[in-house]
């Protein structure tokens, strides 16, 4: 991925982005709250989300840091598998 500044933006509709300061590119994350969500979470989306932001990217650099590989912003011709974690 290249180096630029990121954002973190909530759009008033129960959905937190991340996001490229620099252009109008797709979102890099989505972060959807339903109005149940919300409710429990006493509006306090933005302040959620920015530690799962920040949970994601630590594991992240974790995970390419332990497996020796080095992340790239480019496109992998390697189909995405959907995971789930219980």
């Amino acid at each position: 991925m290249s180096t630029s500044l990121l954002e973190i933006v909530d759009l008033g509709d129960g959905e937190v982005v991340l996001q490229r300061a620099d252009d109008d590119s797709e979102p890099l994350v989505s972060i959807q709250f339903s109005e149940e969500a919300s409710a429990y979470l006493m509006e306090n989306n933005l302040e959620v989300a920015k530690v799962m932001i920040q949970a994601g990217i630590q594991a992240a650099a974790k995970i390419a840091e332990m497996s020796g590989v080095e992340v790239d912003g480019g496109d992998s011709t390697e189909p995405a598998r959907q995971r789930t974690l219980h």
